[in-house]
């Protein structure tokens, strides 16, 4: 290999184009198309010793390197260590490769390892740059008040991105201690995904549970995958959710059969990311309970002094328009005050309706009959355009089973949906009274519900229905 280098300005030209693109792939096809230019070569093409030190296995020309005896191939270096090989086949003319190819050959893949060199520190900074985005965009939109369930799709969705997979999902674990698909986001329809359980025993879910990072190479075939869904997917990295010493659940990122393997930096670059996102959840979640907590204090609040200060004075009130109505010797006027002491009880009822209601943890799912009930008018209200107001008489939680109480609240939505239908319905009174009888005078519950719409000619309309205890 001694002695002048031949055809000095096209290797110039090819030494100086192999290194004017950062872009890794971009890079790799430079250095085969020059290496064919300059040989003469119909055929070439660059193999990676290591694909997943890459994500990239081989570059070639159009035409295929076929073996054959006019093959040459010399080694690319890359910080000092085997990144590849760059093959020629078919010279033009069916001529042999000579000396000089080879010569030309080595000083193109020297430079050609100096050029992987500097794709590879801009790519991975480029990854770096994107997967710190992409952390600070979950952490702003976390703690910008997404409600659980969305805070977990906002992670699952971004991470995917990153990742370039086919999917992300969120799994959690189970009471029965295994591990369940909460969240899934994908391309494609992500039906059979979500409800997906990992069941206890599986040999990839003591290290789940345990918050270690998983990395697989093909789900379809690695035997610690039991679940239906496996098949889909190739590649995938299953990373803990944990910050504080608290295991949120496991972020799942699959790539499709056959797409190409993780690489280190995007394993740890994941990892990384997973462990800023759970931290970002555990703050959402505090901060979200913060907000519940404030709201609760204040509801309760505003019980305490509808309570203490409006209900008194109702009642102070009433007490008052029933002593002078004793008094009163006028017929008219003694009716008037009996309505106006009517109204004022009603009203109490309807007051003490609403602390109950305000006392309810606003998150939860009501459980008495009474929260049930207040929760199917506030319901009915999106239909009437008004909440129909509630009252109770007894004790409907203790007093009423469960049975018939599901039966009462068939019948108060039916009632709803047909008041909702009425022409003109401007109120509707839910009424229910735990202290009834029936004609045989076993004890029973009553529902009734009114409203003042027309039908059949009619003003109003009172629907009762009743069941024994």
């Amino acid at each position: 290999m001694s002695g002048p280098l031949p055809r000095l300005s096209p290797l110039l030209e090819a030494v100086l184009g192999v290194g004017t693109d950062l872009e890794l792939r971009t890079t790799l096809q430079r250095i085969v198309d020059s290496a064919a230019e300059l040989t003469g070569a119909r055929c070439a093409a660059l193999g990676t010793r290591d694909p997943g030190q890459d994500g990239l296995s081989e570059i070639r020309t159009a035409a295929p390197v076929s073996p054959s005896p006019g093959l040459l191939s010399v080694p690319i270096h890359v910080d000092g260590e085997a990144f590849g090989d760059l093959h020629l086949a078919d010279k033009r003319y069916g001529a042999p490769f000579t000396a000089e190819d080879e010569q030309l050959l080595h000083v193109l893949a020297a430079q050609a390892g100096i050029a992987i060199g500097n794709a590879r520190l801009y790519e991975a900074a480029r990854q770096r740059e994107r997967w710190i985005e992409g952390a600070a965009a979950v952490t702003t939109a976390l703690l910008a008040g997404e409600v659980a369930a969305d805070a977990l799709t906002t992670v699952a969705e971004r991470a995917r991105i990153l990742a370039d997979a086919c999917a992300g999902v969120i799994l959690q674990p189970t009471p029965a201690g295994g591990m369940e698909i909460v969240t899934a986001s994908t391309y494609d329809d992500p039906v059979g995904i979500v409800g997906t359980t990992i069941e206890p025993g599986s040999a990839v879910l003591e290290q789940l549970l345990g918050g270690e990072p998983v990395f697989v190479e093909d789900s379809a075939t690695d035997p610690r995958m039991t679940t239906h869904v496996r098949h889909r997917f190739g590649p995938s990295m299953m990373l803990p959710l944990q910050a504080e010493g608290r295991l949120i659940g496991t972020l799942a990122l699959p790539r499709r059969r056959g797409e190409r393997p993780y690489t280190p930096a995007e394993r740890l670059l994941a990892v990384q990311f997973a462990s800023q996102a759970a931290l970002a959840l555990v703050l959402a979640d505090a901060r979200h309970s913060r907000a519940r907590l404030a709201v609760y204090e204040d509801r309760d609040r505003i019980a305490r002094d509808l309570h203490d200060l409006v209900i008194q004075r109702l009642f102070a009130t009433g007490m008052m328009l029933e002593s002078t109505r004793r008094r009163c010797p006028d017929d008219d006027v003694h009716a008037t005050l009996g309505r106006a002491v009517d109204e004022l009880q009603w009203t109490v009822q309807e007051v003490r309706t609403a602390i109950f209601a305000l006392q309810q943890p606003p998150a939860d799912a009501p459980t008495g009959l009474r929260a049930r009930v207040l929760k199917e008018t506030a319901g009915a209200a999106a239909l009437l355009g008004f909440k129909p107001s509630a009252h109770f008489t007894g004790p409907v939680e203790h007093r009423v089973p469960d049975r018939v109480a599901g039966q009462l609240l068939t019948a108060l939505r039916r009632a709803l949906a047909t008041a909702s239908r009425r022409p003109d319905v401007t109120r509707v009174e839910v009424s229910v009274d735990a202290t009834a009888t029936l004609p045989d005078d076993r004890d029973a519950v009553r529902l009734t519900v009114y409203d003042d719409g027309r039908a059949d000619g009619e003003d109003g309309t009172t629907t009762v229905w009743q069941s024994p205890l």
